[in-house]
């Protein structure tokens, strides 16, 4: 075998072994892929079954429901919603110290097929002027704020919240 077929052996082996590499790197992450998605997104185009996603907004006022149960265990029961749709969440297990309702909060978890969202985590905002970057997109989305028109409205008022014209 001449030095040159060598070389030409070692790279394709190379190459097979980075395409293989590459491709089974591919496929662990989609399976780990969590895409965002606000209650309007819901509306508009319902995301496959079983697939992932965080669903983010503000906890809707007057919404949260602690004890019954789901799957045998203590729930909690609550929806999220961005002023203009708001979607059903329930949860087993403990929530945040922050959570509370007119608050913002990233949940993530599967909807299921009666449009209920099973959250498997729930995230709470951390202080008095953090707003995710997820929630402030679908607030801008939605119309109900503009930055250029100052700061968001008070948490307490986002499900109430109209769109500023």
């Amino acid at each position: 075998m001449t030095r040159k077929k060598r070389r030409l052996y070692i790279l394709l082996l190379c190459a097979l072994g980075l395409g293989s590499a590459t491709a089974l790197t591919l496929t662990a992450f989609q399976d780990n892929l969590v895409f965002f998605r606000s209650p309007s997104d819901i509306a508009e185009q319902r995301p496959p079954e079983g697939r992932a996603f965080r669903l983010g907004g503000l906890v809707e006022s007057g919404s949260v429901e602690r004890g019954g149960e789901y799957a045998g265990r203590p729930a909690i029961r609550f929806a999220v919603t961005d002023g203009a749709n708001r979607i059903p969440v329930v949860f087993t297990g403990v929530l945040p110290d922050l959570f509370r309702e007119g608050q913002g909060v990233v949940t993530q978890g599967v909807l299921g097929t009666d449009g209920v969202f099973r959250a498997r985590e729930v995230l709470a905002r951390h202080d008095e002027t953090y707003m995710p970057p997820e929630v402030a997109d679908a607030l801008k989305r939605s119309g109900h704020w503009n930055p250029a028109q100052g700061a968001p409205p008070p948490a307490a008022e986002w499900n109430t919240a109209r769109p500023r014209s």
